[in-house]
């Protein structure tokens, strides 16, 4: 499990490509490498990964075809930097909300406001995930817990304080990149419980 906050950002040094499959090999800063061991779980980009090599502070990863199809992990290049966030422990402080690492689709910054304290970013889903986006909920943003704004239609927005920018990659992004997604689980389950349910209900409330 993770909690959206994220803890720094790390550099991929090297990609060794396989046919619908590659490793990463990314530096991580000291502060991270604390009791870090083979299995370990570390979410890039809000995608959870499972550690496979440490050779010092570099660490590597396996990403398989799904991961490259779905996230945007598969886009980063040598010198690129992701987010980065260990796995949470019992009784770690929840400052987000609860996430799983699970990316379940992409979406695309289609504009970005700037101001001298503030930066305003808005966002273009995929139409068949819009049913999960409300005004103040929850979303996971390559692995950053925001909290929603306005929503019109298929396309959000969210908004940074210096802290986040100062911390993550979001400074950094532009009109037409893509971040992955992560839902909140909550409002996912409800909502797929309701859509799977009404039909069922209004045939009832018709027949009564």
């Amino acid at each position: 499990m993770f909690t959206g906050i994220v803890q720094g950002t790390a550099e991929v040094v090297e990609i060794r490509e396989k046919k619908a499959f590659r490793t990463h090999r990314i530096r991580l800063p000291a502060s991270a490498l604390e009791g870090l061991t083979i299995g370990a779980s570390i979410a890039h980009n809000g995608c959870c990964l499972t550690v496979t090599r440490i050779d010092s502070d570099l660490i590597d990863f396996d990403l398989m075809q799904e991961t490259l199809h779905v996230t945007n992990l598969g886009e980063l290049v040598v010198g690129d930097s992701f987010n980065f966030e260990r796995a949470a422990r019992y009784g770690d402080e929840i400052g987000g909300h609860a996430m799983s690492g699970h990316i379940l689709c992409m979406a695309e910054v289609v504009d970005v406001i700037a101001s001298e304290n503030n930066r305003q970013l808005r966002f273009k889903l995929p139409a068949d995930w819009r049913k999960y986006i409300f005004t103040k909920g929850y979303i996971g943003i390559d692995g950053i817990s925001l909290t929603i704004g306005k929503v019109e239609g298929n396309e959000f927005d969210v908004n940074l304080i210096p802290e986040t920018m100062q911390r993550t990659n979001i400074g950094r992004w532009q009109i037409g990149d893509r971040v992955n997604i992560e839902f909140d689980p909550q409002t996912q389950a409800i909502v797929d419980t309701v859509t799977r349910l009404l039909p069922d209900l209004l045939i009832q409330q018709k027949q009564n």
